[in-house]
Formats: C-alpha cells, structure tokens, sequence
C-alpha cells in the first residue's frame, strides 16, 4: 500500500464520521488543555518564587546559631552553647572572599511621629545591608559605620513606612520614636517589594546593637555574609566554620549556602509543577479510554472493509498501521487544540488575576503534543491488534 492511499483512507476514514470523531479529539482536547494550564500555572510560580528568592543574589551564606537542624530550620539560640555576637560578625570581615558581613535581628515595634502611629517590622543591621541584599537608598544615606558597642539613635525608612508617616514631606533629620526611644532619620530606602510574604518596604532599619537592646536579646538571629561571585563558596565555608568554632569553642551554629536553600525550594517547587500536571493527566487518561472505545466500535463496524483490503493483497502490518495512523491523527488534532486551549486560558487566567503568575515552555507544549499522539497510538493498539487478526473469509461473509 503506498503512503499516499494509506493517508487517503486514513483521512477518509476520520472524516466519515465527523460528529464521532470530533467527539473523541474533544476528550484529548480537554485533557491536554487540563494539563497545559496547570503546569503553566506550576512553573510559573516556580519561576515566580525563585526570582524572589534569588533577587538579593546567589553569592550568600547565612550563618544561624544552634548546630542541630530538624526539617532545615535551626533550633536556634536554645540549642547552642553561645549565641552569635556582633564580635562574631565582626570577625569574619577578615575571611578570604568576603566582601560584606551583616549582623541581622528582626521584631517588631511601634513607630511614631507625632499623632501618628504605625507598627512595623524593625530590621537591627549592620552599614553594608545595602551591598549584601542589592537594596538602593533612595534618598540620604544608609547607617554609619559607628561604634559597634555604642551606635548613635539613627534610622532609615522602608519605602511604605516613608509614604504612611511623612506623605510628600521630606523625612531627613526628623525624629521619630521607635519602642518608646527616639531615632533621628537618615535616609529612605527605594522600593523592594515582597519577598515570600514579606514586604520589605513597610518597614524600618536600625543599628544592630539599637535593635538587641529594644527586644532584650542576647544575640543576633543570623549573621548574613556576602562573598566574590566567582570565589569557591567551599572554602569560604570552611573559613567562617573555623574561625567561629575557634572563637566558641565548638561548632554550634549552622552555616547555610544560598545555593542549598535554591536547590531546597527548587526540588519542592518541581515537585509541585508536576503533581499539577499529574492532575490534569487524570483527563488524558480519560480521553485514551474514548479513544480506543471508538476504534473498537470502528473495527466491528469495518470488518467488511478489512476483509476486503486483505482479500487485495493487504499485510497484517498495514492494516495494524491503518488502525494505529487513525487513533495518532486523532489524538494530535485533539492535542492542538487542546494546546491551543490550554495557552490561551492560561492568558486569560493572567489577563484577569494579573497577581497569579503563569509560563508555558516550548518543551512544554512539544511534550503534550508527543503525550497526545503516544496515548492514540496505545489506545489504538489493541484494536488495530483485533482487526489485523480478522480472518480474511469471514470478514468478508460479514458484509
């Protein structure tokens, strides 16, 4: 049989049963839509939240105290011998490949300015915060380098906590209590937005030692450290362990590379595109099952015609192929539209919720489209399987 009578009948053979074989692509259609729009939606938070994580850079390490990790998280100050100290930071400024140390500590605070009152997050850092987190002062300058013991009452404005309590007044040198002491404002800081719920604009950055004294702490929370993008982080790793275990005596404190936190997030967040994407293979399953349930009624249906390609010299291969060619241009016809289907409401889902992020690979589509084809041709199979094996007689006494 030449190619070109083999397409002829396989398109006949579609196209002779219009209404039925709509019907049958449709249930494809729907299945690959399902899965096209779910697993956009997937990896678009998966891009999402990975360029909020990585939007401070990928060249940090976070150092937190208590040695031992349950789930990833640090027991924190209750699990170690001695809590992290601004010395502790100040110490590791002399470690090859470093170029930034912060001392962080985070609560929360009441902030106010003559009749105005507004509680927001309170960040106790060091100067080089800005270098460390790629963050830009919008107007004055960040924190001094002052005395680490004895820093003078200064602060500096996140982008929101700026509009709420100043408007369109210029806020440099006005003074402002936050938890009952008095600070004098330095600068203001250009808008970050959110990071994983965390909105960085509503909020207010004091010196370190200011902040420890303010929620009655013993030590800092982490000590964030900032080395040359193209230093080997194994051995900046080596050098932080060792200079704080000589300066504790022992290694209680958890050192955490930026890349392990990505690698971390990046295996849940795979983990999650493709559970989507499972669910919406639920109604490709469904639309296999239409599929060979309508070869199985063509073949009963064609016996009459199978046998009489037979009895022409037709092989057993051909008429399997005929079978099998019917169920793939099914199945693709079903997947283009499906895909077309899927990318559009994937649009449309984002032209109406702008917040939900959604992203449809080309590797994506390519894959559908192969998934659709290869369940047509499974589920023609065993039906091209069934009429290869009509005995030629009988199928034809069956006209």
């Amino acid at each position: 049989m030449r190619f070109r009578d083999f397409l002829r009948l396989t398109v006949s053979a579609i196209a002779s049963q219009r209404m039925r074989s709509a019907l049958t692509a449709l249930g494809i259609a729907v299945g690959i839509a399902a899965v096209v729009l779910l697993t956009s939606i997937g990896e678009g938070i998966h891009r999402f939240a990975l360029a909020e994580f990585t939007q401070f850079g990928t060249n940090l390490i976070t150092v937190n105290p208590g040695r031992i990790t349950t789930h990833g998280t640090p027991l924190g100050i209750f699990g170690t011998v001695r809590p992290l100290s601004l010395e502790d930071a100040a110490s590791l400024r002399q470690i090859s490949y470093v170029e930034a140390v912060v001392p962080a500590v985070q609560g929360n605070a009441e902030v106010e300015l003559g009749s105005k009152r507004r509680r927001t997050t309170v960040f106790g850092v060091g100067p080089s915060m800005p270098d460390v987190f790629s963050m830009k002062v919008a107007s004055g300058r960040f924190l001094p380098h002052d005395d680490a013991e004895a820093p003078r009452a200064l602060a500096v404005l996140g982008y929101t906590l700026r509009r709420e309590l100043f408007a369109n007044r210029n806020p440099l040198g006005e003074r402002i209590r936050i938890g009952g002491d008095r600070y004098v404002v330095i600068g203001t800081m250009e808008s970050k937005g959110q990071i994983l719920g965390f909105d960085l604009d509503d909020s207010v950055y004091v010196p370190a030692t200011k902040a420890l004294e303010m929620f009655n702490r013993e030590g800092l929370m982490e000590i964030d450290v900032l080395y040359r993008e193209a230093a080997p982080v194994e051995a900046v790793v080596a050098g932080i362990r060792r200079v704080l275990t000589n300066r504790h005596g022992d290694e209680d404190f958890t050192i955490t590379t930026q890349q392990q936190m990505l690698d971390v997030l990046d295996s849940v967040l795979d983990v999650l595109t493709f559970a989507v994407g499972a669910l919406g293979g639920i109604s490709l399953v469904v639309g296999g099952v239409g599929i060979l349930t309508i070869m199985t009624i063509a073949v009963t249906e064609r016996t009459a015609e199978i046998g009489l390609l037979r009895a022409l010299g037709a092989k057993r291969t051909q008429i399997i192929g005929l079978f099998l060619g019917e169920a793939a241009v099914l199945a693709a016809i079903g997947g283009f539209f499906g895909l077309v289907l899927g990318f559009g409401g994937a649009q449309l889902l984002h032209l109406f919720l702008p917040a939900l992020p959604v992203h449809t690979p080309v590797s994506y589509v390519i894959m559908a489209e192969s998934i659709a084809i290869v369940i047509g041709l499974l589920a023609g199979a065993l039906p091209a399987q069934r009429a290869a094996g009509l005995d030629p007689v009988e199928a034809l006494r069956a006209e």
